[in-house]
C-alpha cells in the first residue's frame, strides 16, 4: 500500500498545483477584467460627456440656423420693399415730369389765347 499511498500523494501534490495554477490564472482574469469594467466605466462617462456635448452643439446649430433663416426672410422682404419703392419713385418722377412738361405748356405765352393774340398783333 506504500506505493498506491505515494502514488495518492503524487496525484494529490499534482492537484495542489494544478489548482495553484488554476488560482493564479483565476487572479490574473480577475486583474484583466477590473481593469477592462475600469475602461468601460471611464468610456461610458466619456461617452455620456460627450453626448451633452454634441445635445448642446445641436440646440446651438438648430438657434442658430433659425437665426440665419430669419434674416434671410428680412432680406428678401427688404429687397422686394426696396424693389417696390424703386418702382413706385420712378413713377412719381414720370408723373411729375409729365405734370411739369404741362404746367410748362400751360404757361408758355405762346400757347395762351393771350401770347397767340400778341403775335398776330406783332406780325400784322
Amino acid at each position: 500500500m506504500s506505493g498506491t499511498g505515494a502514488a495518492l500523494q503524487g496525484h494529490h501534490a499534482a492537484l495542489r498545483e494544478g489548482l495553484s495554477e488554476l488560482r493564479a490564472r483565476r487572479d490574473e482574469l480577475s486583474g484583466r477584467i477590473r481593469a477592462e469594467e475600469a475602461e468601460r466605466d471611464r468610456l461610458q462617462a466619456r461617452i455620456a460627456t460627450l453626448s451633452r456635448r454634441l445635445s448642446d452643439t445641436s440646440e446651438n446649430l438648430a438657434g442658430l440656423r433659425s437665426t440665419r433663416a430669419h434674416i434671410d426672410r428680412t432680406i428678401a422682404e427688404m429687397d422686394i420693399a426696396s424693389g417696390q419703392i424703386l418702382d413706385n419713385s420712378q413713377t412719381l418722377l414720370d408723373v411729375l415730369k409729365k405734370e411739369m412738361g404741362d404746367l410748362g405748356k400751360a404757361i408758355d405765352p405762346q400757347n395762351t389765347s393771350l401770347g397767340q393774340r400778341i403775335r398776330r398783333q406783332k406780325h400784322s
